[in-house]
C-alpha cells in the first residue's frame, strides 16, 4: 500500500537497498544480522507524532516503565508516574522507555509498516512462506534506560532512526539461557520477561544500532537493551510465518503434556515444521479441549 499523499515525499523510494536485502536473504531467518536502511527520518516518527498516536492506541497496545532497571526483572517493571504521552514528550528527562504496539491500527503507521515489508516481503518468502500477521512497534527510550531480557514471538527487523542503543542477544532455542518451561509458559499467556543470570553475559553477543542501522532479531532470540547517551526512536517491523505460528502451538502442545506429568520434547527449529504438535494442539483447541 502507499503511502498517504501528505507522507509520501517522506518515505526514500527505497529504504532497503540491493545490498541489504541480499544480507538479509543470506541470514533470514535464524542469524541476527546488522543492516542498513535509509529511514532516518519521518514526520510519522517525531516526537510529537508519537505522542499523538499513543493517546489515540487503546490502553493494551502502550506499554511504558521507569528505564532505570536492572538486565532482569521479576514480572513487569514499575510505573514511572507519568501518562504515555508526557513519558515521550519528556523522554529526554523522564528515565523511562515505551513501546506502542501495532501501530498497524492507525492508517497512516500501518501504510508506512507495510510499505517497508513489501520491500522484503521476496526474501521472506522464499525462505519461509507467506508473510502473516504484520505488525509494527515503535519504541521511544530515554538516555541510558534498560529495556530488561525478554523474548518476543515475531520475526523481527529493527530500524534505528534516531539516538542509538545497544542490543545483546542470546541463541534463539538453547535452553541455557531460557529453558523450555519458560517458552510454554509464554506461549500459554504468560509474561515474555525472562529469568536473567549474570553469567549469561559472556554468551551473548553485541549489536551496537545507530541511526541508518538495522537489525534482524529472529523468533524467540533472547535479548536486553541498553540505551546510548540520547533519547532514542526505534521501529520495529514484524511479520509471523507458519513456521512460526507451528513452533508456538506446539510449546502450547507441551506445555499441555507437562501439566499431565509428561517430559515432552521441545519443538525443533528452523527448518523443522513441527507438525505433528502443532496440528494436534489445534485439533484440541477446535474441540474446546485446551481451556483456551
Amino acid at each position: 500500500m502507499n503511502a498517504p499523499a501528505r507522507f509520501a515525499d517522506a518515505l526514500p523510494a527505497t529504504v532497503f537497498d540491493p545490498a541489504t536485502r541480499s544480507r538479509f536473504a543470506k541470514h533470514y531467518p535464524e542469524h541476527p544480522h546488522i543492516l542498513i536502511h535509509s529511514l532516518t527520518s519521518h514526520p510519522l516518527l517525531e516526537i510529537e507524532a508519537l505522542a499523538q498516536l499513543a493517546e489515540k492506541l487503546p490502553i493494551s497496545s502502550v506499554e511504558y516503565n521507569r528505564g532505570d532497571l536492572p538486565i532482569g526483572v521479576d514480572g513487569k517493571p514499575g510505573s514511572n508516574g507519568l501518562t504515555i504521552a508526557e513519558t515521550i514528550r519528556k523522554v529526554a528527562e523522564a528515565e523511562s522507555w515505551a513501546v506502542l504496539k501495532n501501530i498497524e491500527q492507525a492508517p497512516a503507521y500501518r501504510d508506512l509498516l507495510l510499505g517497508l515489508l513489501e520491500e522484503i516481503r521476496p526474501e521472506i518468502e522464499a525462505a519461509t512462506g507467506a508473510m502473516l500477521t504484520p505488525q509494527g512497534f515503535i519504541f521511544v527510550s530515554s538516555p541510558n534506560s534498560v529495556t530488561p531480557y525478554h523474548f518476543d514471538p515475531e520475526h523481527n527487523v529493527l530500524l534505528q532512526i534516531r539516538g542509538s542503543k545497544v542490543m545483546t542477544q542470546f541463541p534463539a532455542g538453547d535452553t541455557r539461557f531460557v529453558p523450555d518451561e519458560a517458552h510454554e509458559t509464554y506461549h500459554s499467556g504468560g509474561p515474555r520477561e525472562l529469568k536473567w543470570d549474570d553469567s549469561f553475559l559472556p554468551h551473548g553477543t553485541e549489536f551496537p544500532l545507530g541511526p541508518g542501522e538495522a537489525l534482524f532479531v529472529p523468533v524467540m532470540a533472547p535479548h536486553f537493551v541498553k540505551n546510548g547517551p540520547a533519547p532514542s526512536v526505534s521501529l520495529s517491523i514484524t511479520w509471523r510465518s507458519e513456521w512460526s505460528y507451528r513452533e508456538s502451538d506446539a510449546r502450547i502442545f507441551n506445555a499441555i503434556l507437562r501439566e499431565r506429568g509428561f517430559s515432552p520434547k521441545a519443538p525443533g527449529r528452523w527448518p523443522v515444521q513441527n507438525h505433528a504438535k502443532a496440528y494436534a494442539f489445534r485439533a484440541l483447541r477446535k474441540l474446546g479441549l485446551t481451556g483456551s
